[in-house]
């Protein structure tokens, strides 16, 4: 997909990989909106890229039923869609709050689903979009202390492989991002967490399987894939077979659905 001049939505884009993907994009040549609840921190991104700053706080559902219509009604139709809002759970599923249960799916799944349920229709009437999903390596398994995470970010990989079935006689393409640690405070959150999360984390450093990357590595590799049309980014490549195991049941699925015919407009009738 060409990015020269294209509107891009950037979710969760005040800070960390949100801040570092709308500036990537923008130096693609993109027109950047980013939406985030920190008014602040959300106006100095926008002020750097030349870029629209949103407020919005995507754990109100009646705010994300709202927000797609908002910013095309001012800004212009979504060309590319980047759903990165995302909230950390650090604790085991016995004592985590369950007011951050919830908030974490409204946030990290139930967002990008009707978000995605939005703009879709408009895109497909134009021939012409992109949906781009922040995932986690932990979307791949469970890891202990991040349960409702990890639920998640399992979920929005499913959303996403659907999405990939329903859209693949359309110019549309999505891509998923799964990385592991990045340098952002959200690992910070994770490393300072739990005993059990620490001592889980610690294990997998000590075998280096979770080597760290910076937004700004990934959001290079986010951008690329979004102009090549790829449909995965993960990182960080030495776990490769995690990815591809988690990955095996949904190209069985592509495979037996070869040849059958999916309308992304369908309903029933």
């Amino acid at each position: 997909m060409d990015l020269d001049g294209a509107r891009v939505l950037v979710t969760g884009g005040s800070r960390g990989i949100g801040a570092a993907l709308a500036r990537a994009y923008a130096g693609a040549g993109a027109s950047v909106i980013v939406v985030a609840r920190s008014a602040d921190e959300l106006r100095r991104v926008a002020g750097e890229i030349g870029g629209v700053s949103h407020v919005a706080d995507l754990s109100d559902p009646e705010v994300v039923d709202g927000l797609i219509d908002a910013i095309e009604a001012a800004h212009g139709p979504i060309d590319v869609l980047v759903s990165n809002a995302g909230i950390e759970t650090v604790d085991p599923v016995a004592t985590v709050d369950p007011e951050e249960v919830r908030m974490a799916t409204r946030v990290n799944l139930e967002a990008p689903m009707v978000l995605t349920r939005r703009v879709l229709p408009g895109m497909l009437g134009r021939n012409r979009g992109a949906l781009v999903f922040m995932s986690s390596l932990a979307g791949t398994a469970g890891f202990p202390g991040m349960g409702p995470y990890c639920a998640t970010k399992a979920g929005l990989n499913n959303f996403a492989s659907t999405l990939r079935l329903e859209l693949r006689s359309t110019p549309i393409r999505t891509t998923l991002v799964a990385p592991g640690p990045v340098d952002t405070r959200m690992w910070d959150a994770v490393e300072s967490a739990s005993p059990s999360v620490q001592r889980t984390a610690r294990r997998f450093e000590r075998l280096q399987l979770i080597p760290k990357t910076t937004p700004e590595r990934l959001a290079t590799r986010v951008v690329a894939a979004t102009r090549r049309g790829r449909r995965h980014v993960r990182t960080p490549r030495r776990l490769a077979l995690n990815f591809w195991l988690g990955e095996a049941p949904r190209r069985i699925t592509e495979a037996v659905l070869v040849g059958v015919r999916i309308d992304p407009l369908d309903r029933v009738r």
